[in-house]
């Protein structure tokens, strides 16, 4: 296109909101210096990133700072992090602050402004969400606990990401030994509590009360039948030797009619096959951790002293 007639260019006048780069703006015709003028404060545009412009004066949304960042970063480049976990559904994610991307080790691009580049050997194949190349949900989630410092965070995304299943404990080990060691103090002991067999953030509270106690080794959610293959219930722990659950009630059981009725018919089937149970809110794990670690010892060894009733302890599947 000749130069004067850019103008009249649908890139212009039919994509008001279009990120671009400038090299593309230069291919329609445009000079270096008519893209900066109109740039410049109260101009039309607005330049987002270097080389990069947002056909609108405003500031870019997510989605506007996405394209952005993938086209500064260029082919082969993907989404990570907070942002990229937000992608695959996970909930349990602080408000991102910037655009996490992966490029290709020999890419000369660096980290600016909402975008945080980190350029790697190990790339990993992308997914599509919403038409986003974003790394798959096991390398995401890594990235973002790795910059997360608040170690209930850290744990409660990774148990998200593994209960609703958008990965594998195997998988995040592996990238976990993989990956780079920096910020990996924090989601090495996230994943100690998981791989026990921990499945919520409540769970790994109790782990990390049991671990106080000196107890015998506690089996997690497996599941409890009578001698004659009747379900009894999945505890949340478990002391095979001596027949003993321990019961973490996540949510306020008697709040509702159907929570309320579940947990009293759990709790029967217990007391007829002869178990022992303890039922912990989740809240005292916090505050009182001691008083619970001691109920904890109290009620095993009450469970130790009877004779071990018949029941059947099977990992669940």
């Amino acid at each position: 296109m000749r130069k004067g007639n850019w103008e009249r260019h649908p890139v212009l006048h039919e994509a008001a909101g279009k990120v671009v780069r400038t090299a593309e703006l230069e291919e329609l015709g445009m000079s270096r210096s008519s893209i900066y003028r109109r740039c410049l404060p109260g101009g039309p545009w607005r330049r987002i990133l270097p080389g990069v412009v947002l056909l609108l004066p405003c500031e870019p949304d997510s989605a506007q700072q996405m394209e952005a960042a993938l086209l500064r970063g260029g082919p082969g480049s993907m989404v990570t992090g907070m942002w990229a976990a937000r992608m695959h559904g996970l909930s349990r994610v602080p408000e991102p602050d910037q655009i996490h991307l992966l490029v290709p080790d020999r890419r000369e691009v660096s980290s600016v402004g909402f975008m945080l580049v980190e350029r790697t050997t190990r790339l990993p194949h992308p997914v599509v969400r919403n038409g986003v190349p974003v790394a798959p949900a096991y390398r995401a989630v890594l990235d973002a606990v790795r910059r997360i410092r608040d170690f209930d965070a850290v744990r409660a995304l990774l148990a998200e990401s593994v209960q609703r299943r958008r990965c594998t404990l195997e998988q995040l080990t592996r990238e976990l030994s993989r990956g780079s060691q920096r910020g990996s103090a924090l989601p090495r002991r996230a994943l100690t509590a998981l791989l026990a067999g921990t499945q919520s953030v409540a769970e790994a509270d109790a782990w990390e009360i049991w671990k106080a106690t000196g107890l015998p080794e506690a089996e997690w959610n497996v599941v409890v039948t009578t001698d004659a293959s009747e379900f009894v219930a999945r505890p949340d722990a478990w002391w095979d030797d001596v027949a003993f659950a321990w019961e973490i009630d996540s949510r306020a059981w008697h709040e509702k009619w159907d929570d309320y009725s579940a947990t009293l018919e759990r709790n029967a089937r217990y007391a007829a096959s002869g178990i022992v149970v303890l039922q912990t809110l989740p809240i005292r794990l916090r505050t009182e951790p001691a008083q619970v670690a001691a109920e904890l010892r109290a009620a095993h060894e009450a469970a130790a002293r009877r004779p071990r009733p018949s029941v059947i302890r099977h990992h669940a599947a």
